[in-house]
């Protein structure tokens, strides 16, 4: 029999980066099939490429047997295959049926839109989700006025609203509770019996082997094992995410923190995605945040920087509990923030590198008169310190590389000389040698006696540097691994809630 779909040899770069080298996989009719992999191994840019929505370089994509040059998302549900998007594509202002069947209204015999014939068409799909949807969610109700789990609903039944023959979902349960994800993988299956084929990418591997046939691993972009998910088990698995990976960094050597006393404690922190996050950052300690992107590690950090906010928990600073509901408040408080979206959360776009450098101290100190030789001299000197290269501090912000930029931003909060120092993925774009610079730097400082709340997407990158690290899912912390327990397959397995 003809499989549904089969990818061969895809590949694809955006820019000097390459997303995938060599992807594949062959999904048959009537088959739960799941694509896994550790972060940025190529899962997501695949789906896309399949669904229409990124172009390949090369390679080939079969549909029921006919090779296929999928242009746009249109075409691809032209040709029955539709995308769950793990960033969800509902527009909020608009109602819960309009969005279902955006673009693809019924119409009445003068072309207007059907009103009533949507809402009945809506209201059938909804009902398959009643028992578990909570109050609120029906076919008129705004999607800006429901909870995360309702939209995540919605989304689904606009996937389904499709009748698609082949429906990829990238972590389409991330936002849904035990039941919910049980009456969904119950509609799934009964789709299944029908002859639906499903790619299924989820960051929890009890998920997978719930519910799929056949497992794919992907590997830096590359298709590097299959599994039929009833002969193999959750180690094996992992194993194979997790390859021969290597990393530059010599590991932080073991250290006891237990006899300082903790510099930040935070007991059951609750918000966006944050469920009952509890733990202690001590002096001269580096405390890594890992798992899947998105698991919750970027809103703890800011949170803490009180840019997110928190709806429950508290927070200490040296034994004193602080409220953070502002980025100034948190500056006042001690806390430090340096994000790898330099553009968005760090640069002063269009100002001097000596702007960027001394905004976090004019905060702090709440200054409204400035006296620029005098801080020109110190950032200089702090700069230098950091091995930072550019022209002058006059010089605008953007003239400097990525590497140098974040060097600019670590200096611009040792002038304050933080209480802790929180690192959002911040090597994102830097180049290998600006890197190893700002892991020696963070090392550093943390030598001095900071304390560094570190994330990153790159397991290596907390291997290397971190001397202990919480790993996330689903905005808890499900595991702590110590110094001798930092390997890339126990983070993998931690990850994806294996018994690694």
């Amino acid at each position: 029999m003809t499989a549904a779909l089969t990818a061969r040899s895809v590949q694809k770069r955006f820019g000097a980066a390459v997303a995938l080298s060599n992807a594949a996989l062959t999904l048959e009719r009537g088959e739960v099939h799941a694509l896994v992999g550790a972060n940025g191994c190529g899962k997501s840019t695949l789906s896309k490429i399949i669904a229409g929505t990124v172009q390949r370089d090369s390679g080939d994509i079969v549909v029921n047997g006919a090779p296929l040059v999928l242009s746009s998302p249109a075409e691809a549900e032209a040709n029955g295959i539709s995308l769950f998007y793990q960033e969800l594509s509902l527009i909020p202002q608009m109602s819960v049926e309009d969005n279902i069947f955006l673009g693809r209204e019924p119409r009445n015999g003068a072309g207007f839109v059907d009103r009533k014939a949507l809402a009945k068409k809506a209201d059938a799909l909804l009902q398959r989700f009643a028992p578990v949807a909570g109050r609120g969610l029906n076919s008129k109700a705004r999607v800006s006025d429901l909870s995360p789990d309702q939209r995540q609903i919605v989304e689904i039944v606009k996937v389904l609203a499709r009748d698609p023959d082949v429906v990829i979902f990238d972590e389409a349960t991330a936002a849904l509770d035990h039941r919910q994800v049980e009456l969904f993988f119950r509609i799934i299956g009964e789709m299944k019996d029908k002859g639906v084929s499903f790619l299924f990418i989820s960051h929890r591997l009890a998920e997978v082997f719930a519910v799929c046939d056949r497992i794919t691993v992907m590997r830096n972009g590359e298709s590097v094992d299959d599994f039929v998910t009833a002969e193999t088990d959750m180690d094996t698995v992992v194993r194979a995410m997790v390859g021969d990976i290597a990393h530059d960094l010599d590991p932080a050597p073991s250290t006891d923190f237990t006899s300082a006393s903790a510099r930040l404690v935070v007991q059951g922190a609750r918000g966006q995605r944050l469920q009952d996050v509890s733990f202690s950052l001590r002096p001269g300690e580096i405390l890594g945040l890992g798992g899947l992107q998105g698991q919750g590690q970027s809103i703890l950090l800011q949170s803490l920087f009180g840019a997110e906010p928190l709806t429950g928990g508290r927070v200490l600073i040296e034994g004193r509990p602080v409220v953070v509901r502002t980025p100034r408040a948190a500056v006042r408080h001690g806390f430090g923030y340096v994000s790898g979206d330099r553009g968005r959360d760090s640069a002063l776009q269009g100002r001097s590198i000596f702007e960027n450098m001394a905004i976090a101290e004019w905060v702090a100190e709440r200054r409204r008169l400035v006296w620029p030789g005098r801080l020109q001299a110190r950032l200089s000197e702090i700069a230098q310190s950091l091995n930072t290269k550019y022209p002058s501090l006059d010089a605008p912000i953007d003239a400097l590389s990525g590497g140098n930029q974040q060097k600019v931003f670590i200096a611009r909060w040792l002038a304050t000389n933080p209480v802790v120092l929180l690192l959002d993925d911040p090597t994102k774009g830097i180049d290998l040698a600006a890197k190893a610079d700002f892991f020696r730097l963070v090392r550093n400082l943390a030598a001095a006696g900071a304390a560094v709340l570190f994330y990153s997407s790159e397991d290596a990158e907390l291997i290397g540097l971190c001397h202990r690290v919480l790993v996330f899912n689903s905005g808890r912390i499900v595991a702590e691994l110590e110094r001798a327990e930092l390997t890339s397959f126990n983070l993998t397995g931690a990850a994806y809630g294996s018994a690694a």
